[in-house]
């Protein structure tokens, strides 16, 4: 596959989990944008941060003419490709649900990469759409094998922010969430 950008590099494209657990270490890490996706808590979690009885909800990138996700391109050394790519199959795919592609992002260096981006199947079983509320009972009150639905949501919350991403839907869900678990 040719997830390359200029010269020899592979580039992945992290808008979820991959922004504080990439599982590597990248070369270069910049904040780039990508066209006509937003990220959604549109897929169910079965494994990871849910369970098929009361599954959770990850974020996938869903395809929406005009939207813009921001997230960052992560850079993979060419002696770390291989490796990467192997272990983010096995991360990603571990359902049929995400449908490995490779994606033109717009960097705010103003270069232009092509990267490796896990998409949602809108065919799949564990594709879904609710609204934020429903999102936020949900994730609320989930957890799976890597842990409570609510830690993977605040993570990412957190990580958008200190990278200075502004998304008014993660951050409604973070305080609604918040206010479902309280004691």
């Amino acid at each position: 596959m040719g997830m390359t950008g200029k010269g020899s590099f592979m580039w992945v494209f992290g808008y979820g989990s991959l922004l504080w657990n990439p599982g590597f270490t990248p070369v270069r890490r910049v904040t780039a944008r990508l066209p006509d996706y937003h990220r959604s808590f549109c897929m169910l979690s079965i494994h990871h941060r849910g369970t098929p009885d009361h599954p959770g909800l990850v974020l996938a990138l869903d395809h929406q003419p005009g939207g813009q996700c921001t997230g960052v391109a992560f850079q993979v050394a060419p002696q770390d490709q291989d490796e990467v790519l192997a272990m983010l199959r096995e991360r990603e795919l571990v359902s049929s649900a995400y449908v490995e592609q490779e994606v033109p992002l717009i960097c705010d260096t103003g270069d232009q990469v092509t990267a490796l981006a896990y998409v949602v199947d809108r065919t799949h079983i564990q594709y879904c759409q609710f609204d934020l509320e429903q999102q936020a009972q949900m994730i609320a009150h989930a957890t799976g094998g890597r842990g409570p639905n609510t830690e993977y949501l605040y993570n990412t919350v957190t990580h958008l922010a200190e990278i200075g991403i502004k998304d008014a839907d993660m951050a409604w869900l973070a305080d609604r969430v918040r206010a479902l678990t309280a004691t």
